[in-house]
């Protein structure tokens, strides 16, 4: 048994049950962004959350163990995703990657937007020429340090 295979049996029984993220999330206590991404294998549960998440997807002791594991973090199965959701999120890097750099950098200076001290927030917005995506992303800043 692998980490993948606790996402895989996540992912049928949550398909199977019919359930949302957002009432995963609800339950665990934490934001429905995080507890996906948990869920998929790319954050660490505590015991806790992991005992919770079982209970909801049915996993046994061992599974949940898995849960409680620090990941390998990236999943995707190649370089450039194939996936056309994914894809885009890829293009829009490619395509606005300099400009976030180069206005991070005019407005904070030399150094990365963290992606461990992270919050994002995913959202519907309507729309009156078709409904939107909102995604708030937000990353501490870490300078570069002289030495």
């Amino acid at each position: 048994m692998s980490r993948l295979d606790v996402t895989e049996k996540i992912v049928t029984a949550k398909v199977t049950k019919g359930l949302k993220w957002s009432d995963v999330a609800e339950k665990v206590g934490k934001s429905k962004e995080w507890v996906t991404a948990a869920c998929l294998g790319q954050m660490t549960m505590t015991a806790e959350q992991a005992a919770v998440v079982g209970e909801i997807f049915g996993l046994d002791a061992t599974e949940q163990k898995w849960l409680q594991v620090v990941p390998y973090k990236g999943s995707l199965p190649t370089t450039v995703p194939t996936d056309p959701l994914i894809y885009r999120f890829y293009e829009l890097v490619s395509v606005y990657g300099t400009t976030f750099k180069e206005l991070i950098h005019e407005e904070f200076g030399d150094g990365i937007m963290s992606a461990i001290d992270f919050k994002m927030d995913l959202k519907r917005e309507a729309d009156p020429n078709g409904d939107r995506v909102r995604i708030l992303m937000s990353g501490k800043f870490l300078p570069y340090k002289m030495y």
